[in-house]
């Protein structure tokens, strides 16, 4: 995965002050652009009231600084459960769980792209764990800045765990 860019460079002090975690910034769209910043509560929930809350705190930030040149529109939103994985931390946090990535370029074996369960980090590089159709087992090794893109794939179990997750931040609000 690729560096912080300059979008978000500029983003995350005002996400960070208003509270939240960012997740990805992306620009996409051709002569109408939409700037989607995906962002998180602490305890990664994210609800409308927040998505509201800091899309006026990044009106603010983008307003002065004007870093698009073209006219867009900005799309706050909550990563999702089947959320992309874009830092480090969130591959060890969703350790256990199906993800697909896609590396920037392929692999030895010619193959950029990848379905398994996430093992976490290991020597700064992201382990997956795949099966094929014959059942046999594999572990994957990927340094971080050779993934393109990754996500986690909807599962019982992750829809599980984010129901329960919703219900102990209930308890806690």
């Amino acid at each position: 995965m690729q560096g912080p860019s300059r979008l978000e460079a500029l983003l995350t002090p005002a996400v960070e002050a208003s509270g939240y975690r960012l997740v990805r910034v992306r620009v996409s769209g051709g002569r109408r652009k939409t700037l989607q910043v995906m962002a998180e509560r602490p305890d990664g929930l994210m609800n409308v009231d927040d998505c509201a809350t800091l899309s006026r705190a990044l009106s603010e930030v983008l307003e002065a600084a004007d870093p698009i040149e073209q006219e867009y529109v900005l799309e706050v939103s909550s990563p999702g459960i089947d959320r992309p994985l874009t830092r480090a931390e969130d591959f060890t946090r969703f350790a256990g769980h199906e993800a697909r990535i896609e590396l920037v370029n392929p692999d030895a074996a010619g193959r950029r792209r990848f379905k398994g369960t996430l093992a976490g980090i290991e020597n700064n590089h992201v382990v997956l764990d795949t099966a094929d159709e014959k059942g046999s087992h594999e572990r994957h090794r990927f340094a971080f800045s050779a993934i393109a893109d990754a996500k986690l794939v909807l599962t019982d179990k992750l829809i599980e765990e984010d129901l329960r997750s919703r219900e102990r931040a209930k308890v806690s609000h």
